[in-house]
């Protein structure tokens, strides 16, 4: 309890008081810094059993499913729990060493102002709140007026009063509904929040508590940082100044086939040229659907996975064993593949979860994590760090790539042991044991109203016949999206599925497939993890 804490230091009655020191970055002089968590965190256990205090405790580590450690946590109405890498060095510094998983958002804001109560309230009907921006101007970031005590109304309006100034100490542009008396923005309050609007306002606002040891001008909103990109990487103009394939004619090379940023189909084109070699690494000896959008963005789709494209170079038809009763599915055989499918006005490449050559047993599960209305882009970080640690907890290796549009893909890499049936039925009961154990985050029926405010985790993807977008695929929608292979420790610093486009790829090109290298040597078998789980394949 925040609002207890403070009063108990500002009345001197600190009996009750418990202090949990959970890490040890120097001792009697010596650096600790670099040595791994667990070491560091022994030497601190030894100190504080020695001390024997009762205000003084070691923070006890929970070896168990993060999701029920999460679960029991919102349940008591705490913030959250820390997850932290085993073996990681001391940083003081953000890192993605140590995760924040939130039962909610929560951050420290300036307060800027208040409004008059109304009724029978004390005090005032609601502080103010701002954030600084780059350049250390204070933006308004909308109001709380929920979760203060008599006590808090009071004691905070007569420290407003105090620092009341006639003028707005936000920026120009703050439009604030209502008359609002300004204060000079020296306070900061601990606010627990719903989401942030796109307008860079909170909502569900509740005040947990004034924040002493924070200093004003420190306080700007909580985001990411971004991963710099490497020098090296090409240009923006690479897409539209880079040669093409020979003996490839481009028809209508100049048509916009995205209004929102201006995508010519010709820049389409080269960009599949330029990661043409990335790229097909996913593609080669698959089945693959492409989406056509003859029309562009916006237009009428039309998804194609059988052999009708025998003149385009570089795609070729597989055996017609594997669909029996319709045309052959096709393979994109080699880079020029994408660079003819691109001129016939294909947009995305998707791919089944198994070989050609070994098509009855699927050789990969994928988890698309697909947010419902009024979700965070940090809600969905959280889920695939829950399903991450899951997984790992049933030993299986997990790869994360972005989804070139609003979610994630946690993708699995898995021996050809196992049927389509079993391999999907299993999917299924990861995704039901994630909804059943944490139901205000995860859900595992599909459709818009199931999933307001939670995210689906679609398992869907790993049924016979079902596809997924391939990595390196542009997407069919407004911003053309790209599918990017990144690593876990890159999760934190996400922006979003769709952090890069066709304009923009050109940062991560030299990283290119390294986020999942030892993706090929990962592959498990499941019977071990259909064991831990408890889930018993049908017989047949």
């Amino acid at each position: 309890d925040f609002g207890a804490l403070q009063q108990s230091f500002e009345r001197q009655q600190t009996d009750d008081v418990v202090l949990y020191l959970f890490d040890l970055p120097y001792v009697d002089g010596h650096d600790l810094r670099k040595a791994p968590l667990e070491a560091r965190r022994a030497v601190l256990g030894r100190l504080l059993a020695a001390a024997n205090s009762e205000h003084i405790r070691f923070s006890e580590e929970f070896h168990a499913a993060p999701e029920s450690v999460l679960a029991s946590a919102c349940k008591m109405g705490l913030e959250g729990v820390i997850a932290k890498r085993r073996g990681a060095s001391y940083r003081s510094s953000r890192t993605a060493d140590w995760l924040k998983l939130k039962c909610s958002q929560r951050q420290e804001f300036v307060i800027g102002g208040y409004t008059s109560p109304r009724g029978a309230r004390l005090g005032f009907g609601a502080l103010l709140l701002g954030v600084h921006d780059a350049q250390g101007t204070l933006q308004y970031a909308g109001n709380v007026g929920t979760g203060f005590s008599r006590q808090a109304l009071t004691d905070i309006i007569e420290a407003l009063v105090a620092l009341s100034q006639a003028r707005s100490p936000f920026a120009a542009n703050a439009k604030i509904e209502g008359k609002a008396h300004w204060v000079a923005p020296t306070l900061v309050a601990e606010v627990g929040f719903g989401e942030w609007t796109r307008a860079g306002r909170i909502r569900h606002a509740v005040f947990r508590g004034l924040r002493a040891d924070k200093e004003a001008g420190a306080i700007v909103r909580e985001t990411p940082l971004r991963l710099p990109s490497r020098s090296t990487s090409p240009g923006p103009t690479a897409l539209t100044q880079q040669a093409l394939p020979s003996r490839l004619h481009v028809t209508n090379p100049q048509r916009v086939i995205d209004d929102s940023t201006g995508t010519s189909k010709v820049e389409l084109v080269r960009y599949y040229d330029l990661v043409g070699d990335l790229m097909i690494r996913h593609l080669k000896g698959r089945p693959v659907s492409l989406v056509r959008a003859p029309a562009g963005v916006g237009g009428a789709l039309f998804f194609q996975k059988h052999a009708q494209t025998g003149k385009l170079p570089g795609i070729r038809p597989l055996d017609p064993a594997l669909s029996a009763g319709h045309p052959p599915m096709i393979e994109v055989a080699a880079k020029r593949g994408l660079v003819s499918a691109a001129q016939w006005n294909v947009i995305e490449f998707h791919t089944q979860n198994a070989a050609a050559a070994a098509f009855e047993h699927p050789d990969r599960m994928v988890f698309d994590l697909d947010p419902g209305a009024g979700v965070p882009w940090a809600q969905v970080q959280e889920a695939a760090q829950l399903l991450h640690a899951f997984l790992a907890q049933l030993g299986l290796p997990s790869f994360l790539k972005t989804s070139g549009g609003k979610g994630l893909h946690v993708v699995v890499p898995v021996r050809r042991l196992h049927d389509w049936d079993t391999v999907k039925g299993f999917s299924r009961a990861v995704v039901l044991h994630l909804a059943r154990t944490i139901p205000q985050r995860f859900v595992a029926r599909s459709g818009p109203k199931n999933r307001v405010g939670r995210i689906f985790i679609d398992y869907l993807r790993n049924g016979v016949g079902a596809t997924t977008v391939s990595a390196w695929s542009a997407r069919a929608r407004p911003g053309l999206g790209i599918s990017v292979p990144v690593a876990w420790g890159e999760l934190p610093a996400l922006r979003g599925g769709d952090q890069w486009s066709v304009k923009t790829v050109h940062e991560r090109l030299d990283i290119g497939n390294e986020a999942w290298s030892g993706y090929a040597r990962a592959a498990r078998g499941l019977a071990s993890a259909m064991s831990a789980l408890g889930y018993v394949p049908p017989q047949k």
